[in-house]
């Protein structure tokens, strides 16, 4: 029944990275097709580990090699399952440390574009490193793209063939959560992600500034870890420097409950990002999920969760006075944040669902 045996090369979590996390999804589901094993990557023990070189990583590089060898040779499989790297040149270099000695063990390859953006780094490499990323990047079979709208990294590296899957989440809503005892007077606005500047954390407080100017009040819950002390202590600075101490709260690392509870009591989603990597914006699905009209950037795959002007609204990048004017819309008209939250869940439960994720990876497994 299992034809085929596919070996599984990725992180999952901790950290709780977006791609760690769909490829733990991708693991846990139940295959037609395809028998998965798993070779778990671990070179970062957090978000803060990501990235920073430490010895123990040679180890863990040489481990797992070792141990897609065994996968390869006592497990039977024979197909490559990998998400590549974005356009960075250490995680690149990661990556060609581990499939030029063992690509070519494998039948097939597949490169699931998690992090988008493998191409763009080319034209950057010194030249006598660029046989070693067509020897470690080269024509895969399947090439899996996230949206319609992320760099066409499998045309560039020659897919033999090329999908575009889109992630799926759990269904975490629940109708029964009484809404009126969760909000407030004031609309609330969410974000949810790493605290960095090129996730738009400082656009979104330079929003909120313009509202207060407008006489518009609304109150912002940003929910995630600070990418490093730096971050924290220029936004809370501007945070002060704006008046909007009261106005703006940051949460930490939030899971499970706790995070869900900050969804049922938020009005608006907001993720008006920029990061160079970004590919899908699984958070932009959640705020959907919880019926929440979304204000996301026109960037990369993020944009393709968005049904511009029904679940919500697309704003250029780095531009805090279209996200000011998206709020004060929604802010302005409940009747609208109802509409748009409610066609926004339609669209999760039709395309951003767990199950619909992994039927779609189980008809590219079949194809292959």
């Amino acid at each position: 029944m299992h034809s085929r045996r596919i070996l599984v090369v990725g992180q999952t979590p901790p950290p709780y990275g977006g791609q760690a996390v769909m490829i733990e999804r991708l693991l846990q589901g139940s295959y037609k097709n395809a028998k998965l094993f798993h070779v778990r990557m671990a070179f970062a023990k957090d978000m803060d580990d990501m990235g920073r070189f430490r010895p123990g990583k040679l180890l863990h590089l040489l481990s797992l090699i070792a141990q897609i060898v065994r996968g390869r040779f006592l497990d039977g499989a024979d197909i490559l399952y990998f998400p590549p790297s974005g356009p960075d040149l250490g995680p690149l270099l990661r990556d060609l440390a581990i499939l030029v000695p063992t690509r070519w063990l494998f039948r097939k390859t597949i490169f699931h574009f998690h992090a988008a953006g493998t191409s763009e780094i080319f034209s950057r490499l010194p030249i006598w490193l660029k046989p070693f990323y067509w020897l470690g990047y080269g024509r895969p079979d399947l090439g899996i793209r996230l949206s319609e709208f992320n760099p066409n990294d499998p045309e560039f590296l020659n897919a033999n063939r090329s999908v575009i899957v889109p992630n799926g989440i759990e269904d975490d809503f629940s109708e029964e959560v009484d809404f009126s005892q969760e909000g407030t007077a004031t609309v609330n606005v969410l974000f949810v992600g790493l605290l960095t500047e090129s996730k738009g954390v400082f656009v979104l407080v330079e929003a909120a500034h313009l509202l207060k100017q407008r006489g518009v009040r609304v109150s912002v819950t940003m929910v995630g870890k600070f990418a490093s002390e730096d971050v924290r202590t220029r936004l809370a600075a501007l945070v002060e420097s704006y008046g909007l101490s009261d106005d703006v709260e940051f949460t930490g690392v939030l899971t499970g409950e706790a995070k869900f509870r900050r969804f049922y009591s938020a009005d608006i989603f907001c993720f008006p990002t920029f990061f160079e990597s970004e590919s899908f914006g699984l958070v932009v699905a959640e705020g959907m999920q919880f019926k929440l009209p979304v204000v996301v950037s026109r960037w990369r795959g993020v944009q393709s969760v968005v049904r511009d002007g029904e679940t919500g609204y697309l704003v250029p990048p780095h531009d805090a006075t279209a996200v000011a004017d998206c709020l004060q819309i929604l802010v302005e008209d409940p009747g609208l944040r109802l509409r748009m939250g409610e066609r926004g869940r339609e669209v999760f439960l039709n395309e951003y669902t767990l199950p619909r994720f992994q039927q779609r990876m189980d008809e590219c497994f079949r194809d292959l």
